[in-house]
């Protein structure tokens, strides 16, 4: 058979990215991380507010001025908004705590989700995000929403944040799990939900593994 879209959507913090990148490797497949793009124009907004305050209609106007691309080399793959290598500043705790505002803004949507639907006209993709199966790629072959309680995965966030060196209280990086679970899931644009297609997998008693060998079984059913 010919190949497939692979949409993976689900809750921050559940290693979709991880997943996602795994799958395309070993299928052959082009990695699009959707959450980077939008992290990226994120920081943009920020950089272009002089004084921290993000203004909708100003970032709006500015969208045409934005390009962002990916590159890979080897398993990595880097995130470049207007050519300038953005992959680390993308994850600060500042892009962080914005991108759900950001992500809500109707035009930000637009411009990226056209941007996606692009890079799958050939098909032969794994991208991860909120709403790639609703809303981005509802006729995508495989889908999967992956789940997990908040404490789990702000545990995850916190061990990643402490291996590069990011020194926040636990408890503050459950809050914020918390906060951005609300932001996506209640906001009035391409909110965070299961397609009715897609296959939920709740990670919280996982290994890394396990996940895997569950979202690669399915995906062998059609292709």
């Amino acid at each position: 058979m010919g190949k497939i879209i692979i949409a993976i959507d689900g809750f921050a913090a559940t290693g979709k990215s991880s997943q996602a990148k795994r799958l395309a490797a070993a299928l052959g497949y082009t990695y699009i991380d959707t959450g980077a793009m939008y992290r990226a124009i994120t920081l943009f907004a920020l950089r272009q507010q002089s004084e921290g305050s993000i203004d909708p209609v100003v970032l709006t106007k500015s969208l045409k001025n934005i390009t962002i691309t990916f590159q890979s080399k080897g398993s990595e793959q880097y995130t470049f908004l207007n050519d300038e290598n953005v992959t680390e500043a993308i994850r600060s705790t500042q892009v962080t705590e914005r991108v759900s505002n950001i992500a809500k803004i109707p035009e930000v949507r637009s411009f990226l989700v056209a941007q996606q639907k692009a890079l799958g006209v050939k098909k032969g993709i794994v991208m991860d995000g909120r709403d790639i199966g609703t809303v981005v790629f509802p006729e995508a072959e495989c889908k999967f929403f992956m789940t997990a309680t908040p404490e789990v995965r702000a545990q995850r966030r916190h061990l990643e944040q402490l291996e590069k060196g990011i020194k926040e209280d636990f408890g503050e990086v459950l809050e914020s799990i918390k906060l951005r679970d609300h932001l996506d899931s209640t906001r009035t644009v391409s909110p965070l939900t299961k397609a009715d297609d897609a296959i939920e997998i709740d990670v919280s008693s996982l290994s890394i593994d396990e996940v895997y060998k569950k979202m690669w079984s399915q995906i062998q059913t059609k292709t």
